[in-house]
């Protein structure tokens, strides 16, 4: 003898189109959200070039009123390198030291993202407010994934 389904199983079938969430793991989630800040990044970056005034005063060695000698470039890699490599950090490392290592990196990226700011004329608020928006979501992201990091009740790494 066949055995009928209930009313509320034949109600609840997942028809052939419905789409499976697939949780990913903390991990990836990181790794594409510091990816996406430093595609921020650049692409701010690469728009502020079409500012006028901006590349005759690069050329003339000047970036937002600093001079782009040895020291500036330098500063400027060491500030780009942080988030670049917290891509392959945020799945290389164990979830104990991955998770602190996010926490401060996001936290420290929260100053110097508001920071890009400073001196921008304010025809450009639009422009600096909406990157700077954008950035902030992503590491208030990265913050709130660390810090609710799931537990296990097994081994710790």
């Amino acid at each position: 003898m066949r055995n009928p389904q209930s009313r509320t199983a034949l109600e609840h079938t997942p028809s052939p189109s419905t789409l499976e969430y697939v949780s990913l793991p903390v991990q990836a989630k990181l790794a594409a959200t510091w990816t996406s800040l430093m595609f921020l990044y650049i692409y701010v970056d690469y728009f502020a070039l079409y500012k006028p005034g901006f590349i005759d005063d690069l050329l003339a060695g000047i970036v937002h009123e600093f001079d782009t000698g040895p020291t500036f470039v330098a500063m400027a890699l060491t500030l780009m390198a942080v988030p670049s490599l917290m891509i392959l950090l945020s799945v290389a490392l164990p979830a104990r030291a991955n998770r602190t290592v996010n926490l401060v990196v996001a936290a420290l990226f929260i100053p110097v993202t508001v920071f890009n700011a400073a001196g921008e004329p304010w025809s450009y608020a639009y422009f600096y407010g909406f990157s700077i928006g954008l950035e902030l979501l992503l590491l208030a992201f990265v913050l709130h994934s660390a810090w609710t990091w799931p537990r296990s009740r097994g081994r710790q790494a």
